[in-house]
Formats: structure tokens, C-alpha cells, sequence
């Protein structure tokens, strides 16, 4: 099965739950939290964030790495980012005065410069996966460009179910709607009245046609797939319909169902994980890409702070103050929390702003030691978060632009020295 019938696949048997959930057929519903369930810091978390696989590390970094681990076992925890770091930096040294004495010095200094960018740079933007187009990893812009490559290229195996969903993912959403309430009025038409001549029949000039299907990307594609085909009347361009003429297993019910379940496809956030040390973390400059507005936006609001200083010896009431709050706070799209570890690592995940405080912990949950089962974060003023803040929003907990939240391991054994994995471990930007 091709992976656009995959997609329409899985769409309809969503619908078709969604449709029996409320007629009634699965029988009464009950309330999610009506049995009372684990706390989530008690309970592992099988479905949680899995990490992309990265590419295969080289032997230099191995090496590091296990002379790192090395050295850790035979320390304090105190004293474990300082041995770490010193380890990598002389790694470093070492492999930068080798492709200096091999006649690599130009590459060498490239290789400075990006670590440079790392450690000023420690959060480089807002990246995506969709796993129905590829493993790639991408900035939300590149992935537009992507999607629409890749759904060009099935036109040719799968022409109507494609056709349907470039309507919904190339086109300004207003645009693809109406495209869409057109063109499902064109197939009901040949369904209801299937011996009347001029429901076949599309005059290519006609206003309606022109402004809702005609120049809408993957339109004239689904009415050739639909049976249309375009000839001239009169020295005027029409769509004539024939059954013959449809694309082989597709019936005009099969049209429809495509025009109801295509959606834009939908981007998964990527946690871009990153591994910092006490002296990168202590950054917490944020690409344009977290925030709602634009670079001059932004400007201007800290322009508008700066005045609100001057100020501040006015008396304000506590709905002015939480006004103003909520205007900080609403610019933000996205978040970057860091977990702050006893051996003094730091986690770093990205987040959308409305996403839950669970799901921060199913994600540190996916990246520890498999052997922490109960744990606990605390919040930037020192407070336990409770059980019913586990549903609340990161906005909600103004757990945004940037947070610190410190990791609390409340398992009976507290053998491990690490508590990330060891994979995570080689994720340390360098110094």
C-alpha cells in the first residue's frame, strides 16, 4: 500500500470511530480521569518521545567519549563536568594540531568557527519531522517546500487521493476550502443526477469556477482523475465528464471520502535534544523562530519595556499587571526547558507553549536511566508541581520562553551515577 493510501486509510478509520463513539455503538463513555491512575512521576512511560537516530558517531568521538566515561566512574559528581570538559578540550586540541600537521589547517579553522556557533548558538531554531515524507528533520519553511515535492511526485501513481491533499497543503487555507465545497458540489452532482448532460459539463470561464478551482494548486488534477477531461466548444474551453475517463479503482464515493479526510499534513514538533554543560546553559538567546512576531516586533517591544521602566513608579492595579503579563507571554510560540541534573548536566528540549507539564516529563522520562522509576521536577521558585498540574500548559504555568527546571530522583536505589543514557552522553556540545 502506497503511502498515500495509507494516509486516507488511516483518516477513515479515525472518522469511523469518531462516528461510533457518538452514535453510541462502543457503548456509555466514561470520563478519562475517572479511575484513579499513578502519578506520573510513579509510573514509566512506554509511548514516550523517542529521539530520531542520529548518524553514526566517528571513531575520534567514541574514543572521547569512553575516556570521559572513564574518568567519571572514578570520580566525585562534584567534580564531573570539570573532568568532562577538560577530556573533550584536549580531544579537541589533539585533533585540530593533527589536521594542522596534515596540511588541514583551513578545515580546522572551520571546524573552530562551528564550535563557536555551537556554544553561542545553543538553541538554533524550531525543527520538524513528518514521517509520511521522509526521517529528515527540518526547519517548518524547508518542510513546505519538501511536502509539496513529495506530493507531486505520487500525481503519477495515485493522481485523485494526491490531488486532494495538494489542494489542502499548497494552498492558502480559505482558498483550499472553498475549492473544496466547489468541487465536492461537481461529484455529488454526477452522483445524484448521473444521466443529466449538463452536470458532465464545466464551462472553464464561467466566474465561479475560475476564482474557486480553477488556479488552485491540484484542482484541475483531481477533475482529470475525476473523469474530466478538457476540449474545446465554440472556440471555449470546457471539462467534459465520462466515466471511462476516471482514474482505474476510483468511484466518484471514493472522490468524496478524499475531498473530507485530506488535511494539511501535520508537522511533529522535533525535541532537538542538547546535552549542555553549566557554562552553555547559562545562554538563553532564542532564535526568531520561537516567537509569534516579527524581528521588528520585537524590537519594538523592548523598546515599549524600556518606557515601561521609566515608569514604574506609577500605581498600577493587578488587572493592569496581569494584562501586561499576558501580552509578555502571548508572543512566544515556542519553549526551551532545561532539566537540571545532581551530576550538574543539563537537558534541553524544545516544546510548543500549549503542550503539557506531562509531556516535559514523559520526555526526560524517554532520555534517563532506564532504572529511575519515580522522579520528580521542581519549578523555577522551588515548588513541587502538583498531580493536577500535569494537565496545565506550559503557558499556563509560565514555564516559557526559557526554563530551569531541577531534576529530583525519589527511587529507593540511587546507584546510578549517570542518569542520562549513555547515548545522551556523547551528545555534549563541545567547549
Amino acid at each position: 500500500m502506497s503511502k498515500i493510501k495509507k494516509f486516507f486509510s488511516k483518516k477513515k478509520e479515525e472518522a469511523k470511530f469518531r462516528l461510533n463513539a457518538g452514535g453510541g455503538s462502543l457503548g456509555q463513555g466514561r470520563k478519562l480521569n475517572a479511575v484513579q491512575e499513578p502519578s506520573t512521576s510513579q509510573k514509566k512511560v512506554k509511548d514516550a518521545y523517542v529521539p530520531p537516530k542520529r548518524k553514526e558517531l566517528s571513531s575520534e568521538a567514541k574514543a572521547a567519549a569512553a575516556a570521559a566515561l572513564a574518568r567519571v566512574e572514578k570520580k566525585d559528581k562534584k567534580e564531573f563536568n570539570t573532568s568532562l570538559a577538560a577530556i573533550r578540550a584536549q580531544v579537541k586540541r589533539e585533533l585540530e594540531e593533527e589536521k594542522i600537521r596534515s596540511g588541514g589547517q583551513q578545515k580546522a579553522s572551520d571546524e573552530c568557527k562551528r564550535g563557536e556557533e555551537r556554544e553561542n548558538w545553543v538553541c538554533k531554531g524550531v525543527f520538524f519531522r513528518c514521517t509520511l515524507v521522509s526521517g529528515d528533520i527540518l526547519p517548518r519553511k524547508e518542510w513546505k517546500a519538501k511536502i509539496k515535492e513529495f506530493l507531486y511526485q505520487q500525481l503519477e501513481n495515485e493522481t485523485a487521493l494526491t490531488a486532494c491533499l495538494i489542494i489542502q497543503n499548497c494552498n492558502a487555507k480559505e482558498k483550499a476550502e472553498q475549492c473544496v465545497e466547489t468541487l465536492r458540489k461537481y461529484i455529488e452532482n454526477l452522483i445524484n443526477h448521473p444521466d443529466e448532460e449538463k452536470y458532465h459539463k464545466i464551462r472553464m470561464n464561467n466566474k465561479i469556477f475560475c476564482e474557486k478551482v480553477r488556479y488552485i494548486e491540484g484542482a484541475l488534477e483531481f477533475l482529470r482523475a475525476a473523469g474530466f477531461q478538457e476540449i474545446e466548444i465554440d472556440n471555449e474551453p470546457f471539462l467534459i465528464w465520462a466515466s471511462d475517463n476516471m482514474e482505474k479503482e476510483i468511484d466518484l464515493n471514493t472522490l468524496l471520502e478524499g475531498l473530507d479526510n485530506a488535511e494539511p499534513l501535520t508537522l511533529e514538533l522535533d525535541r532537538n535534544i542538547q546535552v549542555l554543560l553549566p557554562s552553555q546553559a547559562r545562554r538563553s538567546e532564542l532564535p526568531a523562530d520561537f516567537y509569534r512576531i516579527s524581528a521588528e516586533e520585537i524590537k519594538r517591544e523592548q523598546q515599549l519595556r524600556t518606557e515601561a521602566l521609566e515608569n514604574a513608579q506609577i500605581l498600577k492595579t493587578k488587572a493592569m499587571r496581569e494584562r501586561e503579563e499576558q501580552r509578555f507571554y502571548a508572543k512566544y510560540r515556542f519553549a526551551v526547558s532545561r532539566i537540571k541534573f545532581p551530576d550538574g548536566l543539563y537537558l534541553q528540549g524544545t516544546f510548543n507553549v500549549y503542550e503539557k507539564l506531562n509531556d516535559v516529563y514523559e520526555f526526560v522520562q524517554s532520555c534517563i536511566n532506564d532504572d529511575i522509576f519515580d522522579f520528580s521536577l521542581i519549578g523555577p521558585t522551588g515548588i513541587k508541581f502538583s498531580e493536577d498540574d500535569m494537565d496545565k500548559s506550559l503557558f499556563d504555568l509560565r514555564l516559557i520562553p526559557n526554563t530551569i527546571l531541577i531534576f529530583q530522583d525519589e527511587s529507593e536505589s540511587k546507584s546510578s551515577q549517570h542518569f542520562l543514557k549513555d547515548e545522551l552522553l556523547l551528545l555534549i556540545q563541545e567547549m
